[in-house]
Protein backbone atom coordinates (compact mmCIF):
# COMPACT_ATOMS: atom_id res chain seq x y z
CA UNK A 1 0.00 0.00 0.00
CA UNK A 2 3.01 2.20 0.63
CA UNK A 3 4.11 1.80 -2.59
CA UNK A 4 1.33 2.79 -4.67
CA UNK A 5 0.90 5.70 -2.20
CA UNK A 6 4.47 6.93 -2.98
CA UNK A 7 4.09 6.32 -7.01
CA UNK A 8 0.45 8.11 -7.27
CA UNK A 9 2.48 11.45 -5.52
CA UNK A 10 5.61 10.50 -8.03
CA UNK A 11 3.09 10.92 -11.00
CA UNK A 12 0.96 13.74 -9.43
CA UNK A 13 4.58 15.56 -9.02
CA UNK A 14 5.40 14.84 -12.62
CA UNK A 15 2.69 16.14 -14.14
CA UNK A 16 3.31 19.38 -12.20
CA UNK A 17 6.41 19.75 -12.61
CA UNK A 18 8.65 17.65 -15.47
CA UNK A 19 11.26 18.76 -17.61
CA UNK A 20 9.87 19.17 -20.98
CA UNK A 21 12.48 16.53 -22.37
CA UNK A 22 10.74 13.55 -20.12
CA UNK A 23 7.33 12.24 -20.16
CA UNK A 24 6.44 9.21 -17.70
CA UNK A 25 3.26 7.46 -16.35
CA UNK A 26 1.39 4.59 -15.77
CA UNK A 27 0.44 2.69 -18.54
CA UNK A 28 -3.38 2.37 -17.43
CA UNK A 29 -4.91 3.62 -14.61
CA UNK A 30 -5.30 0.19 -13.00
CA UNK A 31 -1.47 -0.46 -12.05
CA UNK A 32 0.77 2.08 -10.88
CA UNK A 33 3.53 -0.46 -11.17
CA UNK A 34 4.02 -0.39 -14.70
CA UNK A 35 4.70 2.68 -16.19
CA UNK A 36 6.47 4.00 -19.76
CA UNK A 37 8.48 6.79 -20.01
CA UNK A 38 10.16 8.79 -22.86
CA UNK A 39 13.03 10.82 -22.72
CA UNK A 40 14.55 13.12 -25.68
CA UNK A 41 18.51 12.43 -26.60
CA UNK A 42 20.52 14.88 -25.19
CA UNK A 43 22.01 18.24 -26.61
CA UNK A 44 25.59 17.84 -28.05
CA UNK A 45 25.39 14.34 -27.44
CA UNK A 46 25.51 11.42 -30.43
CA UNK A 47 21.86 10.77 -29.39
CA UNK A 48 20.31 14.65 -30.15
CA UNK A 49 17.51 14.77 -31.94
CA UNK A 50 16.40 10.94 -30.84
CA UNK A 51 13.29 9.93 -28.70
CA UNK A 52 13.65 6.83 -26.59
CA UNK A 53 11.03 5.02 -25.25
CA UNK A 54 11.69 2.96 -21.63
CA UNK A 55 9.53 0.42 -19.56
CA UNK A 56 9.72 1.30 -15.83
CA UNK A 57 8.40 -2.02 -13.32
CA UNK A 58 8.17 -0.67 -10.13
CA UNK A 59 8.83 -3.51 -7.12
CA UNK A 60 6.32 -4.27 -4.60
CA UNK A 61 8.49 -2.78 -2.10
CA UNK A 62 9.14 0.20 -3.90
CA UNK A 63 11.20 2.61 -2.70
CA UNK A 64 12.94 0.15 -1.04
CA UNK A 65 14.03 -1.38 -4.05
CA UNK A 66 14.81 0.47 -7.64
CA UNK A 67 12.61 0.16 -10.20
CA UNK A 68 13.16 -2.10 -13.43
CA UNK A 69 14.30 0.21 -16.45
CA UNK A 70 14.56 -1.23 -20.11
CA UNK A 71 15.31 0.76 -22.74
CA UNK A 72 12.47 -0.13 -26.08
CA UNK A 73 14.14 1.82 -28.40
CA UNK A 74 17.85 0.41 -29.60
CA UNK A 75 20.90 2.80 -28.48
CA UNK A 76 24.14 2.00 -29.48
CA UNK A 77 25.81 2.48 -25.77
CA UNK A 78 28.48 0.57 -23.62
CA UNK A 79 26.01 0.45 -20.78
CA UNK A 80 22.89 -0.60 -22.28
CA UNK A 81 22.65 -3.74 -23.85
CA UNK A 82 20.56 -5.20 -26.95
CA UNK A 83 17.67 -6.10 -24.68
CA UNK A 84 17.41 -2.27 -23.35
CA UNK A 85 19.12 -3.62 -19.98
CA UNK A 86 20.65 -0.10 -18.49
CA UNK A 87 24.20 -1.02 -16.44
CA UNK A 88 23.62 2.28 -14.08
CA UNK A 89 24.72 2.14 -10.36
CA UNK A 90 21.38 3.36 -8.85
CA UNK A 91 19.60 0.89 -10.30
CA UNK A 92 21.32 -1.81 -8.83
CA UNK A 93 23.83 -1.41 -5.30
CA UNK A 94 23.68 2.66 -5.06
CA UNK A 95 19.48 3.05 -5.01
CA UNK A 96 18.26 4.85 -2.46
CA UNK A 97 14.81 5.58 -1.62
CA UNK A 98 15.19 8.97 -1.79
CA UNK A 99 15.94 8.58 -5.64
CA UNK A 100 12.65 9.16 -7.53
CA UNK A 101 11.88 8.08 -10.84
CA UNK A 102 12.49 11.93 -11.67
CA UNK A 103 15.64 11.38 -10.52
CA UNK A 104 15.99 8.44 -12.26
CA UNK A 105 15.27 9.45 -15.50
CA UNK A 106 17.67 12.20 -15.21
CA UNK A 107 20.15 9.93 -14.43
CA UNK A 108 19.87 7.43 -17.85
CA UNK A 109 19.68 10.79 -19.55
CA UNK A 110 23.06 11.65 -18.20
CA UNK A 111 24.49 8.10 -18.97
CA UNK A 112 23.80 8.91 -22.53
CA UNK A 113 25.79 12.22 -22.46
CA UNK A 114 28.29 10.68 -20.38
CA UNK A 115 29.09 6.64 -21.04
CA UNK A 116 30.74 4.55 -18.50
CA UNK A 117 33.09 2.35 -20.39
CA UNK A 118 34.95 0.71 -17.30
CA UNK A 119 31.49 -0.70 -16.06
CA UNK A 120 30.14 -1.90 -19.50
CA UNK A 121 26.86 -4.14 -20.69
CA UNK A 122 28.77 -4.37 -23.69
CA UNK A 123 32.47 -4.75 -24.27
CA UNK A 124 32.71 -4.57 -28.03
CA UNK A 125 31.56 -0.95 -28.10
CA UNK A 126 33.02 0.11 -24.62
CA UNK A 127 36.47 -0.59 -26.18
CA UNK A 128 35.31 0.87 -29.90
CA UNK A 129 34.55 4.01 -27.16
CA UNK A 130 37.85 3.94 -25.54
CA UNK A 131 39.78 3.37 -29.12
CA UNK A 132 38.10 5.65 -31.24
CA UNK A 133 35.32 7.60 -29.95
CA UNK A 134 34.58 9.47 -33.53
CA UNK A 135 33.43 5.83 -34.99
CA UNK A 136 31.58 4.97 -31.52
CA UNK A 137 29.95 8.60 -31.68
CA UNK A 138 29.24 7.73 -35.57
CA UNK A 139 27.27 4.44 -34.86
CA UNK A 140 25.74 5.81 -31.90
CA UNK A 141 24.13 8.45 -34.35
CA UNK A 142 23.47 6.46 -36.78
CA UNK A 143 21.39 4.13 -34.53
CA UNK A 144 19.67 7.43 -33.43
CA UNK A 145 18.45 8.04 -36.37
CA UNK A 146 17.48 4.95 -37.34
CA UNK A 147 15.66 3.74 -34.10
CA UNK A 148 14.81 6.72 -32.37
CA UNK A 149 13.48 9.48 -34.76
CA UNK A 150 9.97 10.28 -35.55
Amino acid sequence: MAAQKRLAKEYADLKKDCPDWITAGPVDDKDLFTWQASIMGPTDSPYQGGLFFLDIKFPQDYPFMPPKCTFKTKVYHPNINASGGICLDILKNQWSPALTTSKVLLSITSLLSDPNPDDPLVGEIAALYKSNKAQFEANAREYTKKYATQ
